[in-house]
């Protein structure tokens, strides 16, 4: 079938509006979204982040691009719709990568919180790392 854009879900949550937080979450959701589907980044067409309205003091983006090789990426920051009764301090991303992977294969990651965004769709990234004999 050959490569094609896929698109690669994940969110997070952080326990505080704080830069820091904010910074150590997003590190850690891009490492296991790259990781765990095998993602160059070099390869990503484009992200996508959506912010809860109580997180407001860094754009997820700005924390991103300081990883290796997303200076060419294209991104966006968006605020998450409120939605009453919604998960709080959550930081969401969608990718569109060039991958050989079948849509069916993207793992999604979800972690902290957020894995109870899509239980149906989210793997566990610390099982994954455990069984690579990374964790």
């Amino acid at each position: 079938m050959g490569w094609r854009v896929r698109g690669v879900r994940g969110a997070t949550t952080v326990e505080a509006n704080t830069i820091e937080a904010v910074r150590v979450a997003v590190l850690e959701l891009m490492e296991a979204i790259e990781k765990t589907n095998q993602i160059d980044p070099r390869e990503i067409v484009s992200a996508t982040f959506s912010v809860t309205p109580d997180i407001d003091v860094i754009f997820p983006a700005q924390v991103a691009r300081s990883r290796a090789n997303w200076e060419h990426v294209p991104l966006l920051d968006v605020q998450q719709m409120y939605v009453k009764g919604g998960l709080s301090k959550c930081v969401r991303v969608l990718l569109h990568v060039n991958s050989d992977l079948g849509q069916s294969q993207i793992q999604h990651i979800y972690l902290n919180r957020a894995k109870d965004l899509r239980p149906d769709l989210a793997c566990n990234y610390y099982d994954i790392l455990a069984n690579l004999g990374n964790g």
